[in-house]
């Protein structure tokens, strides 16, 4: 009897953060108020206004965000539960984090976030028909036909009898609001287009894993404190 096995998965998170309605509130005005600051009409036609991109990229400094990051740190430590990681052996750093936020069919083009390990994404203000979020596969294990997967004549023509996980590279995710999904930042990733979106708010951030110790250890960065800052740049 033929088996099928399926191996070297991507492990994606997904949970709900909790907050009170008075707090969201707050961080809804706030990430307004900085839209309202910073959008000089520079944002190209069709793209979200992401706050790392207009000089709000360190939202975990805003005391209004506070408990929200608190929330956060708990649920990364979660996820790395999955890999069966000692994460007492580990330091972990939020390096940035934004808000984003579309109207209209405003979107997210596909990217990733090679500079960090880990990143998030949660959804303060999501209504029902909102852009879903998408996930790209670049390895495309499966793909022994190059380009098929994601050939729009082999669906016009329907070649596939069925989309499934395994002929398919890249799926919608439709996280509901106050969902946190969570992903290694080397994942390409971005939001649906041509989706009529009502003031649709996130909030992203990359996480740095470092080695708390690192004698004798290779592949993690070593701890921060043993860093050298040069002298003379």
């Amino acid at each position: 009897m033929s088996n099928i096995y399926n191996f070297f998965s991507l492990s994606i998170y997904r949970d709900k953060i909790k907050l009170s309605e008075k707090n969201k509130k707050e961080m809804v005005e706030e990430i307004l108020k900085m839209k309202k600051d910073s959008d000089k009409g520079l944002k190209p036609i069709q793209n979200a206004w992401t706050g790392d991109t207009h000089g709000h990229e360190y939202l975990y400094k805003n005391e209004k965000f506070h408990l929200f990051y608190k929330e956060v740190e708990k649920h990364i430590i979660n996820y790395m539960n999955h890999f069966e990681l000692d994460v007492n052996k580990l330091e972990f750093y939020f390096q940035r984090s934004w808000a984003t936020l579309s109207n209209s069919q405003e979107h997210i083009s596909a990217h990733d976030h090679s500079q960090s390990n880990l990143s998030f994404a949660y959804y303060l203000k999501k209504k029902k028909g909102d852009a879903q979020f998408v996930l790209i596969d670049k390895t495309k294990h499966n793909e022994f036909i190059p380009q098929l997967f994601t050939s729009v004549s082999a669906d016009r023509n329907k070649i596939f009898k069925k989309r499934t996980t395994s002929n398919i590279a890249r799926i919608n995710i439709d996280p509901e609001e106050d969902d946190i999904i969570i992903f290694p930042s080397k994942t390409l990733h971005g939001t649906q287009k041509n989706i009529n979106n009502s003031e649709r708010i996130s909030i992203s951030a990359d996480v740095s894993i470092l080695a708390k110790e690192s004698k004798n250890l290779e592949h993690l960065t070593p701890p921060f404190k043993e860093w050298k800052k040069f002298e003379n740049a």
